[in-house]
Protein backbone atom coordinates (compact mmCIF):
# COMPACT_ATOMS: atom_id res chain seq x y z
CA UNK A 1 0.00 0.00 0.00
CA UNK A 2 1.16 3.58 -0.55
CA UNK A 3 2.22 5.21 2.46
CA UNK A 4 -0.11 7.93 3.55
CA UNK A 5 -3.45 6.22 2.55
CA UNK A 6 -5.97 8.14 4.57
CA UNK A 7 -9.74 7.00 5.03
CA UNK A 8 -13.10 9.43 5.08
CA UNK A 9 -16.67 8.22 5.98
CA UNK A 10 -19.90 9.91 4.55
CA UNK A 11 -22.39 9.51 7.42
CA UNK A 12 -24.38 12.92 7.20
CA UNK A 13 -27.23 11.26 6.22
CA UNK A 14 -30.43 10.36 8.27
CA UNK A 15 -30.80 7.09 6.66
CA UNK A 16 -34.66 7.66 6.42
CA UNK A 17 -35.29 3.93 5.38
CA UNK A 18 -34.67 2.81 8.94
CA UNK A 19 -37.69 4.28 10.08
CA UNK A 20 -37.52 4.42 13.82
CA UNK A 21 -34.15 3.32 14.28
CA UNK A 22 -32.61 6.74 13.16
CA UNK A 23 -35.23 8.80 15.05
CA UNK A 24 -32.80 9.73 17.72
CA UNK A 25 -29.32 8.68 16.42
CA UNK A 26 -27.35 9.03 13.05
CA UNK A 27 -27.49 6.00 10.88
CA UNK A 28 -24.01 5.82 11.40
CA UNK A 29 -24.56 4.94 15.12
CA UNK A 30 -27.22 1.90 14.28
CA UNK A 31 -25.82 -0.90 15.25
CA UNK A 32 -25.29 -4.29 14.11
CA UNK A 33 -23.88 -7.21 15.97
CA UNK A 34 -23.32 -5.03 19.19
CA UNK A 35 -21.80 -2.01 17.79
CA UNK A 36 -22.33 0.82 16.05
CA UNK A 37 -22.04 0.17 12.14
CA UNK A 38 -19.27 3.21 12.15
CA UNK A 39 -17.47 1.19 14.70
CA UNK A 40 -16.97 -1.76 12.27
CA UNK A 41 -16.13 0.49 9.49
CA UNK A 42 -13.31 2.27 11.59
CA UNK A 43 -12.20 -1.16 12.87
CA UNK A 44 -11.97 -2.61 9.06
CA UNK A 45 -9.79 0.83 8.14
CA UNK A 46 -7.62 0.05 11.75
CA UNK A 47 -6.64 -3.05 10.29
CA UNK A 48 -6.20 -2.42 6.82
CA UNK A 49 -3.47 0.35 7.94
CA UNK A 50 -5.75 2.72 6.23
CA UNK A 51 -4.86 6.10 8.74
CA UNK A 52 -6.22 8.30 10.13
CA UNK A 53 -9.66 8.30 9.10
CA UNK A 54 -12.06 11.32 9.06
CA UNK A 55 -15.48 11.51 9.26
CA UNK A 56 -18.39 13.87 7.44
CA UNK A 57 -20.85 14.17 9.83
CA UNK A 58 -24.75 15.97 9.54
CA UNK A 59 -27.97 14.71 10.67
CA UNK A 60 -27.61 14.61 14.79
CA UNK A 61 -23.81 15.27 14.11
CA UNK A 62 -23.15 15.99 17.56
CA UNK A 63 -23.54 12.28 18.45
CA UNK A 64 -20.55 11.06 16.57
CA UNK A 65 -18.21 13.78 18.23
CA UNK A 66 -16.73 10.87 20.95
CA UNK A 67 -15.41 8.58 17.59
CA UNK A 68 -11.47 10.12 18.23
CA UNK A 69 -11.52 10.89 14.58
CA UNK A 70 -11.67 14.08 12.65
CA UNK A 71 -15.02 15.74 11.93
CA UNK A 72 -15.74 17.59 9.35
CA UNK A 73 -19.60 18.59 9.14
CA UNK A 74 -22.34 19.09 6.81
CA UNK A 75 -24.52 21.80 8.13
CA UNK A 76 -26.71 21.36 5.05
CA UNK A 77 -27.41 17.57 5.04
CA UNK A 78 -31.04 17.65 4.83
CA UNK A 79 -31.68 19.48 1.64
CA UNK A 80 -28.11 18.31 -0.23
CA UNK A 81 -26.45 14.80 -1.79
CA UNK A 82 -23.54 13.23 -1.10
CA UNK A 83 -21.14 14.66 -3.33
CA UNK A 84 -21.96 18.14 -0.69
CA UNK A 85 -20.83 16.11 1.60
CA UNK A 86 -17.17 14.70 0.00
CA UNK A 87 -16.66 18.60 -0.69
CA UNK A 88 -17.26 19.20 3.09
CA UNK A 89 -13.92 17.56 3.54
CA UNK A 90 -11.65 18.99 1.22
CA UNK A 91 -9.05 20.16 3.23
CA UNK A 92 -8.56 16.38 3.47
CA UNK A 93 -8.73 15.38 0.51
CA UNK A 94 -6.32 17.78 -0.87
CA UNK A 95 -4.06 16.20 1.38
CA UNK A 96 -2.93 13.16 0.53
CA UNK A 97 -4.71 10.01 -1.27
CA UNK A 98 -7.61 8.86 0.59
CA UNK A 99 -10.41 5.70 0.30
CA UNK A 100 -13.68 7.19 0.76
CA UNK A 101 -16.84 5.05 2.21
CA UNK A 102 -20.43 5.54 2.68
CA UNK A 103 -21.46 5.74 6.10
CA UNK A 104 -23.95 2.56 5.91
CA UNK A 105 -21.55 0.24 4.12
CA UNK A 106 -18.86 -2.68 6.27
CA UNK A 107 -16.03 -3.85 4.34
CA UNK A 108 -13.29 -6.40 5.05
CA UNK A 109 -9.92 -5.31 5.40
CA UNK A 110 -8.67 -6.73 2.38
CA UNK A 111 -10.69 -5.25 0.15
CA UNK A 112 -9.71 -1.63 1.52
CA UNK A 113 -6.55 -2.39 1.24
CA UNK A 114 -7.14 -3.68 -2.68
CA UNK A 115 -8.39 -0.53 -2.94
CA UNK A 116 -5.86 1.67 -1.17
CA UNK A 117 -3.38 -0.01 -3.26
CA UNK A 118 -4.84 1.06 -6.77
CA UNK A 119 -2.20 4.25 -7.77
CA UNK A 120 -4.99 5.68 -10.15
CA UNK A 121 -6.72 9.25 -9.48
CA UNK A 122 -10.01 8.09 -9.29
CA UNK A 123 -10.70 4.38 -8.50
CA UNK A 124 -14.00 2.59 -7.28
CA UNK A 125 -14.08 -0.69 -6.10
CA UNK A 126 -17.04 -2.83 -7.59
CA UNK A 127 -17.86 -6.26 -6.47
CA UNK A 128 -18.18 -9.18 -9.43
CA UNK A 129 -20.69 -11.46 -7.21
CA UNK A 130 -23.09 -8.90 -6.37
CA UNK A 131 -26.17 -10.75 -6.94
CA UNK A 132 -25.27 -12.84 -4.09
CA UNK A 133 -25.95 -10.44 -1.81
CA UNK A 134 -28.59 -8.75 -3.86
CA UNK A 135 -30.57 -11.68 -4.21
CA UNK A 136 -30.47 -12.53 -0.56
CA UNK A 137 -31.75 -8.86 0.32
CA UNK A 138 -34.11 -8.66 -1.94
CA UNK A 139 -36.60 -10.51 -4.01
CA UNK A 140 -35.51 -9.04 -7.51
CA UNK A 141 -32.09 -8.73 -7.83
CA UNK A 142 -33.00 -5.79 -10.27
CA UNK A 143 -34.19 -3.78 -7.39
CA UNK A 144 -32.04 -1.05 -5.74
CA UNK A 145 -29.25 -2.13 -8.54
CA UNK A 146 -27.29 0.29 -10.47
CA UNK A 147 -26.00 -0.02 -13.85
CA UNK A 148 -21.90 -0.93 -14.37
CA UNK A 149 -20.41 -1.53 -17.09
CA UNK A 150 -16.38 -1.89 -17.98
CA UNK A 151 -14.60 -0.54 -20.63
CA UNK A 152 -12.13 -2.47 -22.61
CA UNK A 153 -9.25 -1.39 -21.16
CA UNK A 154 -10.61 -2.76 -17.66
CA UNK A 155 -11.58 1.02 -16.27
CA UNK A 156 -15.62 2.04 -15.53
CA UNK A 157 -17.48 2.82 -18.79
CA UNK A 158 -21.22 3.17 -16.93
CA UNK A 159 -22.25 3.29 -13.73
CA UNK A 160 -25.36 4.70 -11.69
CA UNK A 161 -28.39 4.12 -13.88
CA UNK A 162 -31.18 2.60 -13.52
CA UNK A 163 -30.93 -0.83 -15.40
CA UNK A 164 -33.60 -2.85 -17.53
CA UNK A 165 -31.84 -6.30 -17.37
CA UNK A 166 -29.38 -8.58 -15.06
CA UNK A 167 -26.72 -7.85 -18.65
CA UNK A 168 -26.57 -4.58 -18.10
CA UNK A 169 -24.59 -5.24 -14.63
CA UNK A 170 -21.28 -6.12 -14.79
CA UNK A 171 -20.40 -5.75 -10.83
CA UNK A 172 -22.10 -3.71 -8.73
CA UNK A 173 -20.64 -0.29 -6.86
CA UNK A 174 -20.12 -0.76 -3.73
CA UNK A 175 -20.30 2.68 -2.08
CA UNK A 176 -16.17 2.84 -1.63
CA UNK A 177 -14.04 4.71 -3.90
CA UNK A 178 -10.63 6.50 -3.69
CA UNK A 179 -9.22 9.77 -5.10
CA UNK A 180 -5.56 11.24 -5.22
CA UNK A 181 -5.38 14.96 -4.79
CA UNK A 182 -5.21 15.36 -8.44
CA UNK A 183 -8.48 13.17 -8.64
CA UNK A 184 -9.91 15.57 -6.05
CA UNK A 185 -8.48 18.09 -8.17
CA UNK A 186 -10.14 17.30 -11.28
CA UNK A 187 -13.72 17.02 -9.99
CA UNK A 188 -13.37 20.93 -7.89
CA UNK A 189 -12.57 22.08 -11.41
CA UNK A 190 -15.83 20.39 -12.59
CA UNK A 191 -18.09 21.23 -9.55
CA UNK A 192 -16.88 24.74 -9.83
CA UNK A 193 -18.17 24.97 -13.32
CA UNK A 194 -20.85 22.96 -12.61
CA UNK A 195 -22.29 25.67 -10.36
CA UNK A 196 -23.60 24.95 -7.14
CA UNK A 197 -27.10 24.34 -7.14
CA UNK A 198 -25.93 21.49 -9.60
CA UNK A 199 -23.56 20.36 -7.39
CA UNK A 200 -25.95 20.11 -4.55
CA UNK A 201 -27.78 17.63 -5.96
CA UNK A 202 -25.31 15.34 -7.14
CA UNK A 203 -25.01 11.69 -5.57
CA UNK A 204 -21.98 10.06 -6.28
CA UNK A 205 -22.51 7.60 -9.08
CA UNK A 206 -24.00 10.53 -11.00
CA UNK A 207 -20.66 12.58 -10.64
CA UNK A 208 -18.55 9.06 -11.31
CA UNK A 209 -21.01 8.88 -14.60
CA UNK A 210 -20.47 12.76 -15.44
CA UNK A 211 -16.55 12.21 -15.32
CA UNK A 212 -16.66 9.49 -17.61
CA UNK A 213 -18.90 11.12 -20.00
CA UNK A 214 -15.69 14.21 -19.75
CA UNK A 215 -13.41 11.42 -20.93
CA UNK A 216 -11.80 11.55 -16.57
CA UNK A 217 -10.56 7.56 -16.26
CA UNK A 218 -12.91 6.14 -13.37
CA UNK A 219 -10.36 2.76 -12.85
CA UNK A 220 -12.34 -0.09 -11.56
CA UNK A 221 -11.06 -1.97 -8.44
CA UNK A 222 -12.88 -5.91 -9.04
CA UNK A 223 -13.72 -7.93 -5.59
CA UNK A 224 -15.96 -10.79 -5.06
CA UNK A 225 -17.86 -10.20 -1.84
CA UNK A 226 -16.49 -9.27 1.74
CA UNK A 227 -19.11 -6.14 2.05
CA UNK A 228 -23.14 -5.22 3.21
CA UNK A 229 -25.11 -2.46 3.07
CA UNK A 230 -27.14 -1.09 5.60
CA UNK A 231 -30.22 0.43 4.11
CA UNK A 232 -33.23 -0.94 5.48
CA UNK A 233 -34.35 -2.67 8.52
CA UNK A 234 -34.43 -5.87 6.55
CA UNK A 235 -30.95 -5.97 5.95
CA UNK A 236 -30.13 -5.77 9.48
CA UNK A 237 -32.27 -8.31 10.17
CA UNK A 238 -30.54 -10.48 7.07
CA UNK A 239 -27.08 -10.30 9.07
CA UNK A 240 -28.28 -10.36 12.32
CA UNK A 241 -29.78 -13.69 11.13
CA UNK A 242 -26.61 -14.80 9.62
CA UNK A 243 -24.66 -13.83 13.01
CA UNK A 244 -27.09 -16.35 14.78
CA UNK A 245 -26.09 -19.01 12.33
CA UNK A 246 -22.94 -18.83 12.50
CA UNK A 247 -21.73 -16.99 9.67
CA UNK A 248 -19.67 -14.04 9.09
CA UNK A 249 -22.15 -11.25 8.40
CA UNK A 250 -19.00 -10.21 5.64
CA UNK A 251 -17.94 -13.26 4.65
CA UNK A 252 -21.56 -15.00 4.28
CA UNK A 253 -22.07 -13.69 0.09
CA UNK A 254 -18.48 -14.19 -0.58
CA UNK A 255 -17.30 -17.07 -2.82
CA UNK A 256 -15.06 -20.00 -0.53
Amino acid sequence: MRRGTRGLILAAGRGSRLGRLTSRRPKALVPLAGKPLIAHQLDSFREAGVHPVAVVSGYLGGQLRDLGVDLFENPEWSRTQMVRSLACAAPWLREGPTVISYGDVICAPSVLRRLAECEEEIAVACDLEWRRLWEARFDDPLADAETFRFAPDGSVAEIGHRPRRIAEIEAQYMGLFRLTPEGWRRIEQRLARWGRRETDGLDVTTLLDRLIEDDVRVAAVPVRGGWIEVDRPGDLELYERWIREGKSFLSACTRR
